[in-house]
């Protein structure tokens, strides 16, 4: 089956996919983030749960020593500094509590949604940028 799509849309996607990067190296061994974007469109092709948003977004992962890696979601349209994500697993959930911070972003999880792909995508960036950092 072929989806017509512009070479140009396709083009970003994959780059979007491959765009995480850490924001400061000389953070490297206190601070690592990245981020993926995610759309309903081209989830199935490497994913066996469905889709768990209801719009794109990103994945992002920080990693801070006190929390371990945190893991969120942010819609297309609201990813800005400002603007704090849909935490996906427990050390950003626990984070955001102590830090009296709320996600201030539309709700965009499926109810009912199986987040374990979600969660994963957002671990493994985490580790890959650190060891990218620490040149493994």
């Amino acid at each position: 089956m072929r989806i017509d799509m512009p070479r140009w849309l396709i083009s970003i996607a994959v780059l979007s996919l491959a765009a995480c990067t850490p924001q400061d190296d000389s953070y490297a061994s206190q601070f690592v983030s990245g981020y993926v974007a995610v759309h309903e469109m081209f989830w199935s092709a490497d994913h066996d749960t469905p889709y768990p948003f209801t719009t794109s977004g990103e994945i992002s992962c920080v990693y801070y020593p006190t929390f371990g890696i945190e893991v969120y979601f942010e819609p297309a349209g609201y990813i800005h500094e400002s603007s704090i994500g849909t935490p996906l697993n427990k050390a950003a959930a626990e984070s955001l509590k102590q830090a009296g911070m709320v996600p201030n972003v539309p709700y965009s999880i499926k109810k009912g949604a199986d987040l374990s792909d979600a969660r994963e995508i957002g671990l493994q960036l985490c580790d890959e940028q650190m060891d990218k950092i620490k040149g493994v």
